[in-house]
């Protein structure tokens, strides 16, 4: 399976000048954890809502500060086109819980560790269904209606 079918897009961005109450403001409209700074279209750094609150206002900055004082650099990254085993690669080598997916040079989406989870979640469930067939003992026949959703479809 390719990032590109398990990422989050569009990602969120902010550009280098941004204040630190710009950013955090921006993460609350898109209830985002996390945006990448950019300049130029080319990504610099990535910011947390953990960065702004410890990185940031915990650590004394003003609201106005800009964002690049708090934001992790450089950025890891990982390419659309990889398989998402690269993506579990990366964040293992890197620590990093978000990973900006470039397409070319351009900023395509994200992958987060929790899309990581739903796709190793939903790699263990098609695991699982042969299996319980063989404890079952046969495959699972046609999907049972339900009388009561019947009904309220007026069928």
């Amino acid at each position: 399976m390719k990032i590109r079918e398990v990422m989050r897009t569009p990602v969120v961005t902010v550009a280098t000048g941004t204040t630190l109450r710009e950013t955090a403001q921006r993460m609350a409209q898109h209830t985002v954890g996390c945006v990448v700074v950019t300049a130029g279209g080319t990504a610099r750094g990535m910011v947390t809502d953990r960065d702004l609150a410890i990185r940031g206002i915990g650590a004394g900055l003003d609201a106005d500060a800009p964002v690049t004082e708090v934001m992790s650099e450089p950025v890891v990254t990982v390419r659309a086109d990889d398989d998402v085993d690269e993506a579990y690669r990366t964040m293992c080598r890197s620590g990093v819980r978000r990973l900006p997916v470039l397409d070319g040079a351009r900023i395509a989406g994200a992958v987060t560790l929790d899309d990581l989870l739903l796709d190793v979640s939903r790699r263990l469930g098609e695991l699982l269904v042969p299996l319980s067939w063989c404890v079952l003992g046969d495959q699972p026949g046609p999907p049972v209606r339900s009388p009561g959703k019947d009904r309220a479809a007026g069928r």
